[in-house]
């Protein structure tokens, strides 16, 4: 983890500007293709849940502002950026979070992700880990095609870690599409940031079979 100081006078502008908001995020749903991912999934045994936690995560970690974190004054920057994300619980129908260390090897990841899936769906939490902010929120929302998303966040402070959600998916023509929604801190990145986690995904998309060997 590194302290980041914006030096440039426009980009610090940026920052103060949309820092001093009292709702500093913003939201894009976009669909994504996701018809070369699902085929691999299923016969490499890759569960979809755990699978796509891993593509987004690594689009993710590779914006250098998805792994950037407002503390007070400060701006820090971490290496990586850990998935915390939902998964259901065997005593209730409400989810529990389950965070698994992120590794850029799918194998590593995948590994330790079923381990903890299991871990948390029968000994469920909510809590974060207090002091923590190098995660990245995912929920996955299977059952909705939707096209927008709002989540829950604390406001004061501010929050300024990254909300992921993905939905149902659908057939369009002869693709397969997924919605895909990234809520962010303004203060920390633009538009642009999250066009690069897109392409990103997309990439990645494109080099699953690569990715999971």
């Amino acid at each position: 983890m590194k302290k980041i100081s914006f030096t440039n006078p426009h980009r610090k502008k940026h920052f103060e500007f949309f820092n001093g908001m009292n709702h500093p995020h913003f939201s894009i749903t976009t669909n994504v293709e996701v018809t070369d991912i699902l085929p691999h999934f299923k016969n490499s045994g890759i569960p979809v849940h755990s699978g796509l936690v891993f593509l987004i995560s690594r689009a993710a970690n590779e914006v250098t502002e998805f792994r950037q974190r407002i503390r007070g004054e400060e701006v820090v920057e971490h290496k990586y950026v850990h998935p915390s994300f939902t998964v259901p619980t065997t005593g209730t129908d409400v989810f529990s979070f389950c965070t698994v260390t992120y590794h850029p090897e799918a194998g590593i990841f995948l590994k330790e992700a079923a381990a903890r899936i299991d871990e948390m769906k029968t000994d469920p939490v909510m809590e974060d880990e207090p002091g923590r902010d190098d995660y990245l929120f995912l929920s996955a929302i299977p059952w909705i095609r939707f096209t927008a998303i709002q989540h829950a966040m604390h406001y004061h402070p501010h929050d300024s870690v990254p909300r992921i959600s993905w939905g149902k998916i659908f057939d369009e023509g002869d693709k397969k599409m997924m919605p895909l929604s990234v809520q962010v801190h303004h203060a920390l990145m633009d538009a642009r940031h999250v066009g690069a986690f897109y392409e990103n995904f997309e990439k990645l998309g494109a080099q699953v079979g690569e990715i999971f060997r």
